[in-house]
């Protein structure tokens, strides 16, 4: 099946939010008023042309994604730290076009997280079934989303998601839960938390290759293998945790893996690169 690599701008952030520095407060501090930046990093949104229907991962950002937000206090610091590059026509409705693909098809959007960089373009969708996890809803709605950092007051009025409660389904290899969202039994999420609180991934099984949209789980490939979790993230711990169940997935099956914002993840899906962590351990041996 087609898989579709969309690129819907460009984000920009501290290196101690990349890679996190210090513990409690003091990580976000660093997080936060960190002076060195990262380059410029992809925003992806995948696309999948699936037999049951077109299958949206994440929806990217908005043109106004830079906008000021004043509530609660600390998001003037948080805009200060990560900074979007973007147009109107970069956003994930017009791009569908481009590529032949109406919005109006689309039939499920999964959402790994509502962070606005991956549910600025709900607007987009207002046909499609949104798929986020219970977790995920009950941290970002209402006034303790505001306060918890995300930007539920730009979602359009119309936004009820279905919801996955992944404690009453059955464990997916390490994974604590999963859901099969296809009928071919081909499609799978999982709850991947730690870069927020109920982050979730999504899993594809193509022949003999397992593809992992995954998110924010991490911001690189080589992030993931060297277990460097972000400085934004909910729980360092939980984020750590996760790393470990992918990796040991890995172990078990050739995957794919795509986290949102790497620059080589459009590259490995394309050319389908497994996740190879000896090939990784045998390059880091030769470089010392």
């Amino acid at each position: 099946m087609k898989i579709h690599a969309i690129e819907t701008g460009k984000v920009k952030i501290t290196k101690n939010w990349r890679i996190g520095r210090g513990n409690g407060l003091m990580r976000f501090k660093n997080t936060l008023l960190d002076s060195e930046f990262t380059e410029w990093l992809p925003i992806y949104v995948w696309v999948i042309e699936h037999q049951e229907g077109l299958i949206v991962i994440d929806t990217g950002i908005p043109e106004d994604a830079n906008k000021h937000v004043w509530f609660p206090p600390f998001m003037p610091l948080v805009q200060r730290a990560a900074k979007f590059k973007m147009t109107a026509e970069q956003e994930v409705g017009p791009q569908l076009k481009k590529i032949g693909l109406s919005p109006d098809d689309v039939r499920w959007v999964v959402l790994t997280h509502l962070h606005q960089d991956h549910d600025g373009g709900l607007h987009h969708f207002p046909n499609a079934e949104f798929v986020v996890s219970s977790k995920e809803w009950e941290m970002s709605t209402g006034i303790k989303g505001r306060m918890n950092g995300y930007l539920n007051q730009r979602w359009p009025d119309w936004f009820k998601p279905r919801i996955i409660d992944f404690s009453s389904q059955e464990l997916f290899g390490p994974f604590a839960g999963h859901h099969t969202l296809t009928q071919a039994r081909d499609i799978h999420l999982v709850p991947t938390p730690g870069h927020s609180p109920g982050h979730l991934s999504v899993i594809l099984d193509e022949d003999d290759l397992s593809i992992m949209f995954a998110g924010d789980t991490s911001y690189t490939e080589e992030l993931l293998i060297e277990q460097k979790v972000d400085g934004i993230g909910a729980d360092p711990d939980v984020q750590q945790e996760t790393h470990q169940k992918i990796l040991e997935y890995a172990e078990q099956h050739r995957i794919v893996y795509l986290p949102s914002h790497d620059p080589g993840a459009k590259e490995r899906l394309e050319n389908r690169i497994p996740l190879s962590i000896n090939a990784n351990l045998e390059l880091e041996a030769q470089a010392v």
